[in-house]
């Protein structure tokens, strides 16, 4: 059984509505999408799959349970005393159950097209990725450290690397013998070639260190085919509601740099402009158009600074419409 697989909770409830609604359009509201719990608060999302019998929520705690205790022990942050784990690596469950084949979506996405491509390159290789991440290898590893090229070379940094907001794998890759040799390997020092923060740089070493066969479709694909895939690329083109990057239609939309704040913030009615907004608020409201928010002030990008405490007052007073 294949599936999509997302992590979540209410305080990404706007974004992952809108992904949810992508998925529907594009794959059909049939495929199984699972959601692992990034804590225990998803009382909003709970309500809103209730109407959704395609969408459940992940609830084994064993398989939760044991990728808690691995990223305690493989993440650099937890050789320190002030380290806690979040459950962004909750996504790891995907590893156990239920899916056979998965893709992984962060609840930052929206799909852009099929990923029957995706699926099929699975056949042959044990993770499918696109993306450009191989361009910054310092947000994955310590780059600093000369044990890293010890433990892998220059090739394959530069292309086996990739972001951990999109990809496929399969069910099964790390069992307890996988997982038990890859924190042998940390405990003997490896830890030090990671970047410190995230659960990204863990997932790159799980598949690099394991040996495992990486397609990057950024490099698998004809040149001219290939399309970015964050809305940090400004150059994208729109037609019907799906994005093109030089004629090529995108496989999915990362909106990377656009926190939950801003994405809550907007649709509570705050005009806050964000790269690619629009799609995201139709997404958002597909199915409930009704209720997309109306503007009344004067927009901010999401990277300006907030209004000063003055500036707050004296548009209270309607002294100042800036």
């Amino acid at each position: 059984m294949k599936g999509i697989c997302t992590l979540g909770n209410d305080y990404v409830f706007d974004q992952l509505v809108a992904l949810l609604n992508s998925i529907d359009v594009f794959l059909g509201s049939e495929i199984p999408v699972c959601i692992y719990p990034f804590d225990e608060k998803i009382q909003r999302i709970t309500e809103e799959i209730a109407k959704r019998p395609n969408v459940f929520i992940y609830d084994n705690q064993q398989s939760i349970q044991r990728w808690d205790q691995f990223m305690l022990e493989a993440s650099p942050a937890s050789m320190t005393r002030k380290y806690r784990i979040y459950g962004g690596h909750r996504r790891f469950c995907a590893f156990d159950e239920p899916f056979d084949k998965f893709v992984y979506l962060d609840a930052d996405t929206l799909v852009m097209d099929s990923l029957d491509l995706v699926f099929q390159k699975l056949d042959e290789y044990d993770c499918i990725v696109y993306d450009f991440q191989f361009k910054q290898p310092d947000k994955v590893y310590n780059i600093g450290s000369p044990k890293l090229f010890e433990v892998f070379d220059q090739n394959r940094l530069e292309t086996e690397i990739f972001c951990s907001g999109f990809y496929a794998s399969k069910k099964g890759l790390f069992d307890e013998n996988r997982i038990a040799k890859l924190l042998s390997y940390l405990r003997a020092g490896e830890r030090e070639i990671l970047y410190p923060r995230g659960d990204q740089p863990v997932i790159n070493y799980m598949f690099m260190r394991s040996g495992l066969k990486i397609c990057n479709l950024a490099h698998y694909l004809p040149s001219e085919q290939v399309t970015g895939s964050t809305v940090t690329s400004k150059h994208f083109e729109e037609k019907e509601r799906i994005l093109y990057d030089k004629g090529n239609r995108l496989t999915y939309l990362h909106y990377i740099g656009i926190t939950p704040k801003i994405s809550q913030a907007v649709c509570a009615g705050e005009n806050i402009e964000f790269p690619y907004r629009d799609l995201f608020l139709y997404y958002r409201y597909l199915h409930e158009p009704d209720k997309r928010p109306f503007f009344k002030n004067p927009p901010r990008s999401y990277n300006a600074s907030p209004p000063g405490l003055l500036t707050k007052a004296l548009q209270k007073l309607k002294l100042f419409r800036g």
